[in-house]
């Protein structure tokens, strides 16, 4: 039995901290684990009581008849460190630790979180400043949480791994409300030892769960936690992940919880995407999402049957499933006869999509007959049954009769109740058909069966060996930075560096074509908000220019600038940003709608780079298809198209500089990349590069 195995399926367990009151914190665990079942020993530790709750205690951890294989630790933070160092010793497997008081109290907890996992020496940590975790497959509860107050804990197939404590308790209330059946819930909190990578790794091998959802603050170890979820998408185990921190208020929050980093949420986005994970967009798809995908039923279109006996809410899901991209369309002839044939002399129009049966009634048959159809026609891909109030009366027969005819097909049936009947809702999921209280839920988990069924790995890209040791450290003046893009076939203008009006007019005339001028700082990332930039200067202009420049940066920066850039203006090109980034994640690549409106539009497609490797062709192709403005590249309305097939290389030679700078890159960024009409090629107008001396600064980030 490995030390995971011996955590989430113990033979004995020790309490330390025990106490006799089970209305106590404290004293919840015991009661528990003997209300839940736990057939194994149990080992109260307490140096105050002889028994607790029928149990023999004991006074001190080395005085325990044998090591437990899991020992839950309900002390305060300082004492926890004391008896975790007791128990690895007596060689106690798994131990968690529930008192809070580390490293997201500060530099003094994180001392003790140190000290805590030091003392742990080879016994494994869950925690601290966790509320535990629950094994429902097996009945084996390690928590103090308050919603282990239900009588009948909830079995299935979803397996919840939470960074948060709280959280844990909220998501098994909710799924024994509502029916839902979960495998197991973990709680890993601070992360000192056990993280959510280990968790998705061990239930991948896990038969009792099908779905892993995931509530996250923060990812510690992005490699690691790619690597497993990797092996979930290799296993047929579809992951589904409510990542907060969107807002700048969230990740502030989830700093401030756990002591990591949130990181750049769009750059988890790319991140989830690269690796198949499903992201609930609310917290209530976090378990409607997995609710669905328990199921295995697949949907390779987005053509959906609705089967109503309520017409507004018909049109209610109907509108809902548009808002998402689904279509809703007509029945094809011979499905739409079989349906006339259903209604009989009944006034009810059954060859519509929404299929309307108000005006039938609830006859058994009927619904039995009209979903069985529906299931049948090669015009749908998915149905949705409607429970109206009248159904409310006989909530079996809708059941039943949806239960029926699941065994004919793999298309993704759901049922939406219309009405507020949390009855009925467990009735559905009890009953292996996934219910849902609002059109929104149904759509979202629709879409979720559509990507996990379609979504295709693609191939990577190839390897790149670093080779770029030499680069300088710092942030590159634009003139460095774009000879060092230039070496990696981004084409850039034709320029010449200067520090005088007199060599700037030379130059200008040298250059022969109207010119920009900009002041050549490596530490000015956005000149032209300073006056450091001027356009469609000469020979004859440039000069005065370049003096009335010197006066403005002084103005804004307090020092005056004695070195300047004379480029050559490229015209007609469109206007992109290109940039790379690295963070907690790794090198992320993005592709926008440039200029100076970057940052005001966000029209934006992102890619992370797994470590060593640049983009493709065919990925760089999709992030261009994935902009808002990619028809204006392409030729919008008999507009010239642009040099699409150069801008994807250019994306292709940029990735490849930025995998080669590997840990090294801190930001680099090409705004504005003009994309010339098609034939022409793509010029790289600006060019930003920052570099750091060696491949700490990710490593930090990423294990803060």
């Amino acid at each position: 039995m490995s030390q995971l195995d011996a955590l989430l399926n113990p033979r004995s367990v020790a309490v330390v901290g025990a106490s006799a009151d089970p209305h106590k914190t404290s004293g919840r665990p015991i009661s528990y684990l003997l209300k839940h079942g736990f057939s194994g020993n149990i080992y109260p530790v307490n140096p105050k009581a002889s028994e607790i709750q029928g149990l023999k205690c004991y006074a001190r951890i080395p005085d325990l008849p044998k090591a437990p294989d899991v020992a839950l630790v309900l002390l305060n933070a300082r004492h926890s460190i004391e008896a975790v160092r007791e128990l690895s010793a007596l060689g106690c497997r798994a131990a968690i630790v529930l008192a809070s008081g580390y490293a997201e109290a500060g530099d003094s907890g994180l001392a003790m979180q140190e000290e805590l996992k030091q003392a742990a020496g080879a016994m494994r940590l869950l925690g601290p400043n966790t509320i535990g975790l629950v094994n429902l497959s097996a009945g084996i509860p390690l928590s103090a949480s308050g919603a282990l107050e239900v009588s009948e804990l909830p079995r299935g197939g979803i397996a919840v791994v939470s960074q948060s404590g709280g959280i844990l308790g909220a998501l098994l209330s909710r799924a024994a409300g509502r029916g839902i059946g979960l495998s197991s819930l973990v709680s890993t909190s601070n992360e000192v030892d056990l993280e959510v990578s280990d968790f998705i790794d061990h239930l991948v091998d896990d038969p009792d769960t099908r779905v892993i959802a995931l509530y996250l603050e923060s990812i510690r170890h992005p490699a690691r936690f790619r690597a497993a979820a990797e092996r979930a998408r290799a296993a047929g185990k579809p992951v589904v992940v409510f990542k907060i921190g969107r807002s700048e208020a969230g990740a502030r929050s989830a700093s401030s919880h756990t002591g990591a980093l949130a990181g750049e949420d769009r750059v988890y986005d790319a991140f989830f995407r690269d690796l198949g994970i499903v992201r609930a967009d609310t917290f209530d798809e976090l378990l409607d999402i997995p609710a669905v995908l328990t199921a295995g039923r697949r949907m390779q279109k987005r053509r959906v049957a609705i089967l109503t006996s309520t017409g507004g809410a018909g049109t209610l899901i109907a509108d809902s499933l548009g808002m998402k991209g689904f279509e809703a369309p007509l029945p094809d002839e011979a499905t739409a006869a079989r349906l006339r044939e259903l209604q009989g002399d009944t006034p009810a129009e059954l060859d519509r999509n929404p299929i309307d049966v108000t005006l039938a009634g609830l006859q058994p048959d009927l619904l039995r007959q009209a979903i069985r159809t529906l299931l049948e026609s090669e015009t749908y891909d998915a149905l949705v049954v409607i429970i109206g109030s009248s159904g409310l009366a006989m909530p079996d027969l809708v059941v039943g009769a949806i239960q029926a005819n699941l065994a004919l097909s793999d298309k993704p049936v759901l049922a939406y109740v219309s009405p507020h009947a949390p009855e009925t809702l467990k009735r559905l999921n009890r009953a292996g058909i996934p219910g849902f209280s609002s059109p929104e839920s149904c759509s979202a988990a629709l879409e979720a069966i559509h990507v996990t069924s379609t979504r295709v790995t693609s191939a990577p890209a190839a390897a790149v060996t670093p080779a770029m040791a030499d680069t300088p450290q710092g942030s590159l003046d634009e003139a460095s930075a774009k000879q060092l893009f230039r070496t990696h076939g981004i084409a850039v203008p034709a320029s010449r560096t200067v520090t005088t009006p007199q060599e700037a007019a030379h130059a200008a005339a040298e250059i022969a074509t109207p010119v920009v001028l900009k002041v050549l700082d490596g530490t000015l990332l956005h000149k032209s908000d300073i006056g450091g930039v001027a356009l469609n200067l000469g020979a004859d202009t440039i000069a005065e220019r370049l003096t009335r420049m010197q006066q403005a940066v002084a103005e804004h920066t307090g020092h005056t600038p004695q070195r300047f850039l004379v480029e050559a203006m490229v015209p007609g090109g469109f206007e992109l940003i290109l940039g790379a980034n690295r963070d907690a994640l790794g090198t992320s690549i993005l592709l926008g709608a440039g200029g100076v409106t970057a940052e005001l539009f966000k029209d934006t497609a992102l890619h992370l780079l797994p470590d060593g490797q640049a983009l493709s062709l065919d990925q760089a192709h999709a992030m261009m298809r994935q902009l808002i403005s990619w028809p204006l590249l392409a030729g919008y309305r008999g507009s010239e198209p642009r040099d699409t097939a150069a801008l994807a290389q250019a994306i292709v030679d940029f990735s490849t500089l930025a995998a080669a700078l590997g840990e090294r890159l801190v930001t680099a960024e090409i705004n504005p990349l003009f994309v010339l009409p098609e034939g022409e090629g793509v010029v790289a107008a600006d060019a930003v590069l920052v570099t750091t001396a060696t491949a700490a600064a990710g490593e930090e980030i990423a294990h803060a």
